[in-house]
């Protein structure tokens, strides 16, 4: 073996350059929630420096009043340094740093589900982007089509059979001379990538591609001998399947002096190189108008069926031939024509019924025949009332022509590498599309890591195409990219519903500490019980909120896309309406707490602020039992189910009944009888009547 280039000179290595050359584009989820996080973040930070403002104006007010203003004590720069703390707490509750551990939650959970569901995650951003897809670019052979090719129909010597059973043999044989069949024979077992070995238990085994292996499985029904075959004639020059010239070739020398040349490929490409035809006799007779337009009708009755056709010929080159010469483009006599079939996997069209509810759109691009691939997509139910269009035919388009056809385009059929580029290039930045592109081969890579989300093929792929993949779809299957759309959709609801709870808690610790502050002088919260609330709403309500499993109604609303707002308008209702409740209670408690409650003696205080601490607790425990669904009623549906949010519920009950009850010095608690828990929970109770109240209220979509 002669070795001509290594490292970054080789294809490989050409090819893995152009893939780094693209940075870490942001997700569309994460760009999003960079807004989101920065505008809490800064309001968090106004209204920390106007509460601390107000309770050190308060403090210096007061000792301007008792005329002590050059006089400071200790315990008077304790209390400011107290001031600092509630300020401080503000700006850590409102922060919303429970952000990305409710999104690498989220992801790593979906993930994990995923791999059962034959998904495997290798970029975990790519989880969410996919629930954010808009189109789906996807590939024929594999993904939609079971990948395991047969000959069904075969037009040998101008005649048309069906290709069924095990009495092929006798049915052809009847019919073709034994001359045409040795041709034949002869251009199907050499003419081929593929091998047929027989195995261990002395088992026939065909190797080689579907398409090879489909007429090599041909060829021994027609009672063909593949080694005699082989050993009958020699091998002297081979051209391998191009994907640019869409054909192979190779040059027997043959037994009796003289050297053929065999070639297959694609109908059109082969039949338009013919000059001569086998006719029902055997005979070799020039190809005439009405031959050409009779397999022209053939190549197109087939295609129309969803068969791929490949034309078979050959062409007699004399005794003058050496490896350097070309193998021949012109000049050759057509054995027949053959229709592979590669049927639809089960469950595609209902996944594309799927998709299409989802309002994600289904494109197929395909190297196929344009009449395969149309008949491939009607009976996927991708091709509707769209343009179906071939590669050549969309190169040469312009700009202006490309922007009034991508948007109709359904099927592209006899379509390059670069033009699956350049296709999902325009969709991704032209109409701004959340694009996901499905590939196998090498030559698809280009466009796996141009794309938002690049899914190769597992069982079908190759190395390349893997590594230039976000995720790996380990069966192959079409209906497992549907899965995988699913709980992408889920981990951005799961988010949204994350971030709606922990808005409700900030906005609502917000005001209380600042008008409290304002108002009276201190702050009903302090530093440790904010903190903790913090915590609930942070880590838990992460945890709770972000392995909630996806539902199929998910796929029943259109997708998000890329210029989606993420605080959508249902989210602003829920959070609002849930903060005015939670509000309206904690003041209510604030202002008549003392005297609803009989609450009188030196411990007043003290136990008020503990009954607001904890009403406001348990507001956000059933707050985040409501958070379960953004606009259902019923969020008690499968809740049993999810084991980890039952688990934080029940730890937040839990700790909180330790702290109100037994850390009263350290979280500046006091015990409280079971008449203020009885308060305390029912206020937390009536935020769910609340909260199902706000979902009735209909508000637009964004």
């Amino acid at each position: 073996m002669l070795v001509t280039t290594v490292g970054m000179r080789t294809q490989w290595g050409k090819l893995m350059a152009t893939l780094s050359e693209g940075g870490d584009d942001e997700t569309p989820l994460q760009v999003k929630l960079n807004g989101v996080a920065t505008i809490i973040g800064k309001i968090g930070l106004f209204f920390a420096v106007v509460t601390f403002s107000v309770l050190v104006q308060g403090l210096v007010s007061r000792k301007l009043r008792e005329g002590s203003q050059w006089t400071w004590s200790g315990d008077d720069a304790m209390e400011i340094v107290e001031f600092f703390a509630i300020a401080v707490t503000i700006v850590v509750v409102a922060v919303p740093e429970g952000l990305p551990l409710a999104v690498t939650l989220s992801l790593a959970f979906a993930m994990k589900k995923m791999m059962n569901d034959k998904a495997l995650v290798r970029n975990l951003a790519a989880c969410e982007t996919m629930g954010s897809a808009t189109t789906i670019c996807s590939d024929k052979t594999g993904t939609l089509t079971t990948n395991h090719m047969t000959v069904v129909k075969a037009c040998i010597c101008g005649k048309i059979k069906e290709v069924k059973g095990s009495n092929v043999s006798s049915d052809f044989s009847s019919d073709i001379p034994d001359s045409a069949l040795a041709i034949l024979l002869q251009s199907i077992f050499n003419n081929t990538g593929g091998e047929v070995v027989k195995n261990m238990n002395e088992k026939v085994e065909i190797l080689g591609s579907p398409t090879e292996t489909a007429l090599l499985e041909f060829g021994l029904s027609l009672g063909g001998d593949f080694q005699k075959e082989r050993q009958a004639v020699k091998l002297v020059k081979v051209e391998p399947f191009n994907s640019l010239k869409k054909r192979m070739g190779v040059v027997l020398q043959l037994p009796e002096g003289g050297f053929r040349a065999h070639c297959k490929g694609a109908s059109e490409i082969i039949l338009a190189a013919c000059e001569k035809v086998v006719d029902p006799n055997g005979e070799v007779v020039p190809l005439e108008e009405d031959s050409i337009n009779y397999l022209k009708d053939t190549i197109n009755k087939f295609a129309d069926e969803a068969l791929r056709t490949l034309c078979l010929a050959y062409v007699d080159i004399g005794d003058q031939f050496s490896v350097e010469t070309p193998i021949p483009n012109r000049g050759y006599t057509c054995i027949g024509i053959v229709g592979i079939k590669d049927p639809v996997r089960p469950g595609v069209r209902e996944s594309v019924a799927i998709c299409r509810s989802a309002g994600v759109t289904v494109r197929m691009v395909t190297g196929d025949n344009i009449n395969t691939a149309k008949a491939i997509a009607r009976e996927c139910g991708i091709l509707t009332d769209g343009i179906a269009i071939e590669g050549p035919e969309f190169r040469e388009k312009s700009e202006e022509e490309l922007l009034k056809i991508i948007p109709k385009l359904q099927v592209m059929a006899r379509s390059s590498p670069m033009d699956k580029h350049t296709l999902v290039k325009q969709l991704r930045t032209t109409f701004e599309e959340v694009v996901s592109v499905t590939g196998d081969g090498t030559n698809d890579a280009p466009a796996l890591h141009e794309a938002d989300i690049g899914l190769a093929m597992g069982i079908s792929g190759t190395e390349v195409a893997k590594e230039s993949a976000d995720v790996i779809i380990l069966d192959d299957n079409f209906s497992t990219i549907v899965t995988v759309a699913k709980w992408g959709r889920s981990v951005y609801i799961n988010i949204q519903k994350f971030v709606q709870f922990q808005l409700t808690v900030n906005i609502v610790a917000l005001i209380v500490n600042f008008s409290s502050a304002c108002l009276t002088g201190n702050a009903p919260l302090t530093a440790v019980q904010l903190l903790w609330v913090n915590m609930i709403m942070d880590t838990l309500g992460a945890l709770a909120l972000a392995t909630e499993p996806p539902t199929d109604d998910l796929m029943k609303r259109p997708p998000v896309g890329r210029k989606g707002n993420f605080i959508s308008n249902v989210m602003w209702r829920n959070i609002l309406g849930q903060s005015i409740y939670q509000f309206a209670v904690l003041w209510f408690l604030q202002t008549r707490g003392k005297a609803a409650f009989h609450l009188d003696g030196p411990d007043s205080e003290l136990i008020l602020n503990t009954l607001i601490f904890n009403s406001f607790v348990f507001c956000q425990v059933f707050n985040e039992i409501s958070s379960r669904d953004m606009d259902k009623i019923n969020v008690f549906e499968g809740i049993l189910k999810n084991y980890v949010f039952v688990a934080v519920l029940t730890c937040t009950v839990i700790f909180q009944i330790i702290i109100v009850e037994f850390l009263g010095t350290f979280a500046s608690t006091s015990s409280l009888t079971m008449k203020q828990w009885f308060g305390s929970v029912l206020f937390g109770v009536l935020g769910m009547p609340v909260a199902a109240a706000l979902k009735t209220i209909p508000v637009g979509s964004n």
